[in-house]
């Protein structure tokens, strides 16, 4: 479907792109079947948790019915967002050419093509969640874009006159291409400056160099875990341990962080399209804010507002050039994904107390204290809500920091990448596991 052009859409439609750099994030194309990706799963599984997260609505995740009731609304939500961000994508004339709005036919035509796009990527999901694949098929997409994304930016053999600098668009070759006068002056600043960062929106190799780091740094955190003695209380010999990580919530804050994110900049620029163009309304110009063209490129920038704060500066020069606004982004971005965070540990079952109680009814226990939940849980209270706080900082800041420096993917969007492998290969990992000792599926819960 990303290969599929939306049919009604001509090829030479003039409007802006409201997502631009959160395509990535969201596994999106555009002018594509999946112009909308999955922005719209995402932001309905971010609406019901604030909502749980809130207790504006009861939800108890130990309950199969509720649990069942949740995942419904979920669904149902999700085609709704697809309803409203397509009306959204066209009314705010993400289609126009010439600055007019397709015929109502083609406004049908399209909206009925993305409703039908966003459904298939619910059921593909939902065919790999019921055992059908393995792992989550949200993740499928994210780590499939991201690779892209990253490997085109490193090798794109794309000619000159498509850039603004007369060079590739793919870092290694643009590099090469640059080489000579390195060569000449090896000790020059000057010249290092030149071949590593090209500016604007251009991948460089400062961003391939940032982007290789981010990774390296992102597997050894990963590592880093506190282990929790336990044993199987059936079977006396066996021992083990139960890791808590730093990461304890994995990628979830950084999700649903970039969406909240990502929805401000996206239902702004429609606002400002539609009914502040000149930046004259005082109270839109702060909610959401006013935007400008970038050169060269089909998207909106934010300059003013609450969309001004909540959009990551891409590149180095642009946090130098505005560092208070790099400043407050960064702040903002780590306080959501501590929200984050710290509601998705009640929601999703993974609290001290559910946590305990799941020990318990496999059979096992932690060595030297009573097979009771209370004890359990006081020991899982001294470390799950400090490494969820502190995961969901560290996180954030890696997240922002990439970005920064220009990293291929985003910085969110390579911490997702790396989660998402990771848990596939637990995934492979426990499936071998219960292949060889099938009695082990009890305590792996599979």
């Amino acid at each position: 479907m990303a290969e599929t052009p939306i049919f009604g859409v001509p090829p030479t439609s003039q409007g802006t792109d409201p997502f631009g750099p959160l395509r990535v994030i969201f596994a999106s194309q555009r002018g594509t079947l999946v112009e909308l990706g999955i922005g719209p799963i995402v932001t309905a599984g971010l609406i019901l948790q604030v909502l749980q997260g809130s207790k504006m609505i009861d939800v108890d995740m130990a309950h199969p019915e509720d649990r069942a009731l949740f995942t419904g609304a979920s669904k149902v939500l999700s085609i709704v967002m697809t309803l409203f961000e397509g009306s959204a994508f066209i009314l705010g004339g993400a289609y126009n050419v010439n600055g007019t709005l397709p015929s109502i036919q083609n406004q049908f035509l399209i909206l009925l093509q993305l409703v039908f796009a966003g459904i298939v990527i619910i059921l593909l999901d939902e065919m790999l969640q019921k055992n059908w694949g393995l792992g989550s098929g949200i993740s499928l997409f994210i780590a499939a874009g991201v690779a892209q994304t990253v490997v085109w930016s490193t090798f794109a053999p794309i000619p000159g006159n498509l850039t603004s600098d007369g060079k590739y668009l793919g870092a290694v070759i643009a590099f090469a291409q640059a080489s000579g006068p390195l060569l000449q002056n090896l000790f020059s600043f000057n010249a290092w400056y030149g071949a590593l960062y090209r500016g604007g929106n251009l991948p460089d190799m400062l961003g391939l160099i940032a982007t290789v780091s981010v990774f390296l740094i992102v597997i050894y955190l990963n590592g880093l875990r506190v282990q929790i003695p336990v044993s199987y209380a059936r079977y006396r010999g066996y021992r083990g341990k139960f890791p808590i990580k730093l990461f304890y919530v994995s990628n979830i804050p950084v999700i649903f962080a970039a969406a909240l994110f990502g929805n401000v900049y996206f239902i702004g620029q429609l606002v400002f399209q539609r009914y502040n163009a000149a930046c004259s309304n005082f109270w839109l110009n702060i909610i959401p804010g006013c935007y400008a063209q970038i050169p060269n490129q089909q998207q909106l920038q934010p300059t003013k507002g609450i969309a001004y704060y909540t959009f990551s500066p891409r590149t180095l020069s642009t946090v130098l050039h505005d560092p208070v606004q790099a400043g407050i982004y960064t702040g903002l971005f780590i306080l959501a994904c501590v929200f984050f965070a710290a509601t998705w540990v009640e929601v999703g079952g993974m609290d001290s107390k559910t946590v305990a109680k799941q020990l318990i009814d496999s059979g096992m226990q932690v060595e030297g204290f009573r097979r009771s939940g209370e004890p359990i849980r006081q020991i899982l209270q001294r470390y799950i809500p400090t490494v969820t706080i502190l995961g969901a900082i560290v996180i954030g800041c890696i997240a922002v920091g990439a970005d920064f420096l220009g990293a291929f993917g985003t910085g969110t969007g390579i911490l997702l990448t790396v989660g998402i492998v990771e848990q596939y290969y637990q995934i492979l990992v426990k499936e071998r596991i219960t292949e060889i000792y099938p009695g082990m599926k009890a305590i792996l819960g599979t």
